[in-house]
């Protein structure tokens, strides 16, 4: 089985360089663009499946990616970005030390309050690989964000602690994995 993660196109937030978490903030024009140039670049690829978080940068970037319809993209909970809690909508290089400390290096410095745990973001992504594990696919795409995709692939290349924090995912970056329960990163 070959696993296809994709992060989200650009968003008006990412532009503006703030924190977007969970809040649903749509592609800008430059996001549609890196999702229809994403497809252009993995060819005539047919997925099985395509999953995605339950936030539309996510659902529309996967529709696009995976060469379907958005209603045809399954929405799963576990894939949604970070809970950023009161660091939403601050700018990047507002966040203050515990934040931007924890950002840049999770494995070294405390989650501050408010924030979902390195811990959460394991556990979420865990169970859902788990379960595509147990599908009989030979190609699936999952279209989620920065955050999450970092523990998805942690899960993969069997990180001691469940995540591959760097590099940081690019917008509409793939990578690839194949495999079934061992995976060999492809792309």
């Amino acid at each position: 089985m070959k696993i296809w993660i994709t992060r989200h196109g650009q968003t008006r937030l990412n532009k503006a360089r703030r924190m977007q978490g969970q809040i649903d903030e749509p592609l800008n024009k430059t996001g549609v663009m890196q999702a229809k140039e994403a497809r252009k670049r993995i060819g005539r690829v047919n997925f099985d499946a395509v999953y995605s978080s339950p936030l539309k940068r996510a659902i529309i970037t996967g529709a696009y990616v995976g060469g379907v319809r958005p209603e045809k993209v399954i929405v799963d909970q576990r894939l949604i970005e970070v809970d950023f809690g009161r660091y939403d909508l601050k700018k990047y290089y507002l966040l203050g030390p515990a934040m931007s400390l924890y950002w840049a290096c999770p494995e070294l410095f405390p989650c501050p309050k408010t924030v979902e745990p390195i811990e959460s973001m394991v556990e979420r992504s865990s169970s859902f690989l788990k379960e595509i594990e147990s599908m009989d696919y030979e190609n699936v795409l999952i279209s989620c964000h920065g955050g999450i995709m970092r523990a998805l692939c942690g899960y993969m290349m069997d990180k001691p602690n469940g995540v591959c924090w760097r590099p940081k995912p690019r917008n509409c970056e793939i990578r690839v994995f194949d495999g079934h329960g061992e995976y060999t990163r492809i792309l």
